[in-house]
């Protein structure tokens, strides 16, 4: 009777346990990575020590130039929060939350999420890439040789532009957003009053602001992410894909993950 020789423990592959274990401390390495330079950048603005320029040129790129697909996402958002709820409330004679219905989950949720997740598809991996580009080419480096800190001159800027316009792109989201669910509304045969009359009912200056709170950390998320992924890019032009690529992945879970947590809060 032949006996089976059992395959040394070395040539195994990892178990599944080992690989799960590698997996949680390369996530802790990186979010510790991460915070550190959100703290470094925190310090630079204590400081006061600000590239105004850099800024100024971040908030035109992040947030003029996001202007009109976020109008676009925002316009056919509400259209289609108003299609899906307006036949089915005049069914049943209940055409006085149509408006605030609208506007509420256009503020609370639909305004900041989509937007941001706009942004970061758009933004996300426009930063990951540059810096990316910046420090597979030793750019980076020559920025430390010349008593640059990279934090202050490249992720600042980026930081503090994107918390600055996420809340006024979500602003201009729920007004277009809202527009167009009136448009949908009065199209289906709910008067101009009773829409405006369910907004002024039922939404509160708390959920718009709420709402802007919502975005500015998602703001912070998509540039926080996208500034880090650039700055640990490595290997050539397919090292800058990885890290564009994984920009915007992350920067949706967590912005999604977040909006999860920011409810519990305020709502």
């Amino acid at each position: 009777m032949v006996r089976m020789r059992q395959q040394p423990l070395a040539s195994r592959g990892p178990g599944a346990l080992a690989v799960i274990g590698a997996a949680v401390l390369h996530g802790i390495a990186h979010t510790g990575r991460a915070t550190l330079m959100l703290l470094d950048a925190l310090r630079w603005l204590v400081r006061g020590r600000l590239e105004v320029r850099q800024t100024i040129l971040q908030m035109n790129r992040i947030g003029v130039d996001s202007v009109p697909i976020v109008l676009v996402t925002g316009a056919f958002t509400g259209m289609t929060l108003a299609h899906h709820t307006v036949r089915q409330f005049i069914d049943f004679g209940a055409q006085v939350f149509i408006g605030g219905l609208v506007t509420l989950s256009m503020a609370r949720e639909a305004g900041p999420v989509f937007t941001a997740i706009t942004v970061a598809g758009r933004v996300g991996a426009g930063m990951a890439a540059e810096i990316g580009a910046m420090a597979v080419t030793e750019q980076i480096d020559a920025l430390r040789v010349l008593a640059t800190d990279p934090v202050r001159y490249l992720v600042l800027p980026r930081l503090l532009a994107a918390a600055l316009a996420l809340p006024l792109l979500t602003m201009f989201a729920n007004l277009v957003g809202g527009i167009g669910g009136f448009a949908i509304a009065t199209a289906y045969g709910v008067t101009e009053g009773t829409f405006m009359a369910s907004v002024q009912r039922f939404l509160v200056p708390y959920d718009l602001i709420a709402g802007l709170v919502k975005a500015f950390f998602f703001g912070v998320i998509i540039a926080a992410v996208g500034c880090y992924r650039g700055l640990h890019a490595e290997g050539g032009a397919d090292g800058v894909g990885r890290g564009a690529t994984g920009a915007v992945v992350t920067s949706l879970v967590l912005i999604l993950v977040c909006n999860y947590f920011l409810n519990l809060l305020f709502f």
